[in-house]
C-alpha cells in the first residue's frame, strides 16, 4: 500500500499537522465545536478574538444572509483575557492540537497589554493580531488601512511577544501588499488575509439595514475570488508565510488558495453551515493530492503556473 502524502506544514514556527484550521470569530474558543469533530485532526484552533476587558458586542440583528454569503456585525463580542485565562484555557490544555490567540485592541496600549498577558501563557502556540479595528485616540481610523498605523501596532506587539505573531490584513484597502509589507517590516511572522469586506443589506420591505449598525463584515463564498487575488498579491510581495482565508466551502476552495502560494488556510462562514467542514475539507485535500500523484503538500503549495 502505498505511503499517504504528508499534510504537514510550519507558519512561523507553529507546527501544524495539516494546513487547516478555523477562522477566528466562527469557531468560538473551540470547546463548542467538540461535538462535532475532533480538534486532534484540525491544523490548529484558532479562538474568538480577545480584547483586554471583555465586550458586548453590538446590538441585533448583526447577521444577515446574502447571495453566497453572510454578512456579521458581532462587534467583536468577548469574554476578554481574564476570563479566557480562567474559563477557557483549561479545555484548550487538554487537546494536543497547536491554539493560535486572535486578539485586538481599540488603542495601542490595549494591544500592547493583551499581547504581554498572552506571552505568558506556555499553552498558546502563537496569537493572530487583528489590525481591523479603530483607533479610537486618533479619530477612528482603522489600523489596517494605514500601512503607517499598521506598522506601528505590529512593532509595539512584536516588543512584547516572544511567540510567533500572524497579522490579518484587512481588505478594505486600495493596495493590500503595501500593508502586508509594512507589516512584515515591522515584525510579523506570518500573515492571513482576509478579513471580511465591508458591506450592507437593506430590508425593502422595512426600507432598514437589516444590521443594526447598518454595515457589516461581508464573508462566504461570495469573496473568495477576491480573497485567492489578494493572497496572490500578498505571497508576491512578501517573504513570510502567508495563510488564506475567505468563502473555503469545498476542498478545491482551500487548494486555489494553496497553488497562489498560501501555506495554510483558514474556513469561516462554512462551519455554521456544516460544522464537520474542515474535516472533509482536509480528506479532500489528501485526496488530490493522492490523484496528483503529489507526496507531500509543498508540492502543491505555490504551484501556480504563469
Amino acid at each position: 500500500m502505498n505511503k499517504r502524502p504528508s499534510l504537514a506544514v510550519e507558519i512561523a514556527g507553529i507546527k501544524m499537522r495539516n494546513p487547516v484550521m478555523p477562522a477566528s470569530g466562527t469557531f468560538g474558543y473551540g470547546e463548542e465545536y467538540t461535538p462535532f469533530l475532533d480538534l486532534e485532526r484540525i491544523g490548529a484552533v484558532v479562538t474568538k478574538g480577545l480584547s483586554l476587558k471583555p465586550k458586548a458586542g453590538n446590538p441585533t440583528p448583526r447577521i444577515a444572509e446574502t447571495i453566497s454569503g453572510m454578512l456579521n456585525a458581532i462587534g467583536l463580542q468577548n469574554v476578554g483575557i481574564d476570563a479566557f485565562i480562567k474559563h477557557k484555557l483549561p479545555f484548550l490544555q487538554t487537546i494536543n492540537t497547536p491554539v493560535i490567540v486572535n486578539f485586538f485592541g481599540n488603542t495601542l496600549e490595549e494591544y500592547a497589554e493583551v499581547a504581554s498577558r498572552l506571552d505568558d501563557i506556555p499553552e498558546v502556540a502563537g496569537v493572530e493580531l487583528n489590525i481591523s479595528c479603530p483607533n479610537v485616540k486618533q479619530g477612528g481610523i482603522v489600523f489596517g488601512t494605514d500601512p503607517k498605523a499598521a506598522a506601528e501596532v505590529v512593532a509595539l506587539v512584536r516588543k512584547r511577544l516572544s511567540k510567533p505573531l500572524i497579522v490579518k490584513l484587512t481588505p478594505n484597502v486600495t493596495d493590500i501588499s503595501v500593508v502586508a509589507r509594512a507589516a512584515e517590516e515591522a515584525g510579523a511572522d506570518a500573515l492571513c488575509c482576509i478579513n471580511t469586506l465591508t458591506g450592507m443589506s437593506v430590508d425593502i420591505c422595512t426600507r432598514r439595514p437589516r444590521l443594526a449598525n447598518r454595515t457589516g463584515g461581508l464573508s462566504g463564498p461570495a469573496i473568495r475570488p477576491v480573497a485567492v487575488r489578494m493572497v496572490h498579491q500578498v505571497v508576491q510581495a512578501v517573504s513570510i508565510p502567508v495563510i488564506g482565508v475567505g468563502g473555503i466551502v469545498r476542498p478545491m476552495d482551500a487548494i486555489e488558495f494553496l497553488i497562489v502560494g498560501a501555506r495554510a488556510v483558514q474556513v469561516g462562514t462554512a462551519n455554521f453551515v456544516d460544522p464537520a467542514a474542515m474535516l472533509s475539507i482536509i480528506d479532500g485535500i489528501e485526496e488530490f493530492l493522492i490523484e496528483e500523484g503529489l507526496d507531500d503538500i509543498h508540492q502543491l503549495i505555490g504551484s501556480l503556473r504563469l
